[in-house]
């Protein structure tokens, strides 16, 4: 029996990001989930093709603003 991995998720690292034809979006924090991580979303979106965007961190003080 082999092991199960997940594959390697390749990051581009950029400043922008332009989209079109966005049905909608929402703010989540990624939780761990076992030996990975998970983000929560809606049912309505299953079975769609995601963008997942990673944001830098934020200072408390920024985030209140």
């Amino acid at each position: 029996m082999y092991p199960i991995c997940m594959k390697k998720i390749l990051i581009y690292q950029k400043n922008e990001i332009k989209v079109k034809d966005i049905e909608g979006f929402f703010k989540k924090v990624v939780n761990s989930y076992g030996t990975g991580a998970k983000i929560d979303c809606p049912k309505v979106y299953l079975g769609k093709e995601v963008y997942i965007i990673v944001t830098k961190n934020r200072s408390k003080s920024e985030k209140k603003h």
